[in-house]
């Protein structure tokens, strides 16, 4: 099988079963001899955020010496950047030769009452095979969608992490903040430490009652650590962090915007964590791996001239956090901004959000098949100078025009739509 061939035959999967569950997930991990069971992971939950905090805890770890493998979804420029080690995608040769293993277990597992496994269950067992036969110290693995029913959820990992809760795939996690939180508390495990920044009230007590019922310790953001956001600058975000038995000068995160410094502080402190189950830990290394970190389309600058920020904003409280980190980083400034987003995203909510730092906004679409039209969604915007230009390229090069060089020029949504931008700006260097 070569690569193109494997990945037509991962996409042309189906994406959601009628009735979710482990089920599949188990029948081939004992197809494949547990592959889950093999290796050390980190698993992470959460509405926001789970990419950001894997990256700084994947850093922290390097710094340690250690060899890192991560699970992320979705890719930003190429599909194999969903099953990395040390920051390296998978090669193309070994992803092939995952999936032409994987497939005769597929085709078989369709001729039973489960039925055929999903793309993302394909993906997920590839995954798993490609870390339990490398030499990884850990693997940090994010959840797909929610956690309960996640592909990913077949794990005992030694260490859990619950970013936050917000309204995200109601549709299919809930609609209400319990029941997302419920959700998310799925990844769980018995006697498994839990640490979390969630802040409802209503979601600590669905989190806290899960854990408690699981004999699992809750390390939750506020109460058994903190952290405090000192200043914005262009190097980026300073914040003190501490513990009830670490106290460490000042760190800076290049990762722009306030909601990236709660982030870095769950990954310090799973670090912490692993620290003390007994995972050699330097922690005066963290600085330099908080310091190193970076992670593609939150917050990117893609160009000087004019200064472009791609921000993968695609619900509601990320779209509340890009607007802070645009008001702390470039208030007074001239923001023009290009816009797409999926039919089932809140988008006059989020719009709604924007318009209180946006000066001129084109509503555009790209290549996907849940994607708005650029005239419909400006018909939901809010913001009194609006534009709508179908084709992106087009609203990306005429809204650069208008920004003048003095202002920014802020282009966000659907991560899918960045996905496409950024690999727009990098074969256009010289636009």
């Amino acid at each position: 099988m070569q690569y193109e061939e494997a990945i037509d035959w991962i996409h042309s999967r189906e994406k959601f079963k009628v009735k979710p569950g482990l089920k599949r997930m188990e029948w081939m991990m004992e197809r494949l001899d547990h592959p889950e069971k093999k290796f050390k992971a980190v698993h992470i939950a959460g509405t926001n955020g789970k990419g950001s905090t894997l990256s700084f805890l994947r850093h922290i770890l390097q710094q340690q010496g250690m060899s890192v493998g991560t699970f992320t979804s979705p890719y930003i420029e190429k599909f194999n950047e969903r099953i990395s080690v040390d920051g390296q995608a998978i090669q193309d040769e070994v992803l092939a030769e995952l999936a032409l293993r994987v497939k005769p277990l597929s085709e078989e597992l369709k001729q039973t009452s489960l039925g055929e496994p999903t793309e993302f269950e394909i993906i997920t067992a590839m995954a798993m095979l490609y870390f339990s036969e490398a030499s990884l110290d850990f693997v940090v693995i994010e959840t797909g969608l929610g956690g309960r029913f996640d592909s990913t959820n077949i794990l005992t990992p030694v260490l859990s992490v619950i970013t936050n809760i917000g309204h995200d795939h109601m549709n299919v996690l809930g609609s209400t903040i319990e029941e997302i939180a419920g959700e998310k508390a799925g990844i769980i495990k018995p006697s498994i430490p839990v640490v979390t920044a969630v802040k409802q009230r209503e979601a600590q007590n669905v989190i806290t009652n899960k854990a408690r019922s699981c004999h699992s310790k809750v390390f939750r953001l506020g109460d058994d650590f903190d952290v405090v956001h000192q200043d914005s600058s262009k190097e980026g975000e300073r914040f003190v962090f501490s513990n009830e038995s670490f106290h460490p000068e000042a760190y800076v995160s290049q990762m722009k915007g306030p909601h990236q410094v709660e982030n870095a502080a769950l990954a310090i402190q799973s670090a912490e964590v692993l620290r003390f189950l007994g995972v050699q830990i330097d922690r005066s290394l963290y600085e330099k791996g908080i310091a190193s970190t970076r992670w593609p389309a939150r917050f990117e600058k893609v160009k000087d001239k004019p200064l472009t920020i791609i921000d993968g904003a695609h619900n509601e409280e990320g779209t509340s956090a890009l607007v802070e980190t645009v008001k702390r980083h470039y208030s007074g400034k001239k923001i023009v901004l290009v816009y797409s987003a999926l039919e089932d995203k809140p988008v006059k909510k989020m719009l709604r959000q924007l318009e209180s730092v946006v000066d001129k906004a084109y509503m555009t679409t790209f290549e996907f098949p849940r994607a708005l039209k650029g005239h419909e969604l400006a018909e939901y915007s809010p913001i009194k100078e609006t534009i709508a230009i179908e084709d992106y390229r087009h609203a990306i090069r005429n809204a650069s025009i208008d920004v003048g060089e003095e202002g920014v020029l802020l282009i966000t949504g659907s991560l899918y739509f960045i996905s496409q931008v950024r690999k727009y700006f990098e074969c256009n260097e010289n636009l």
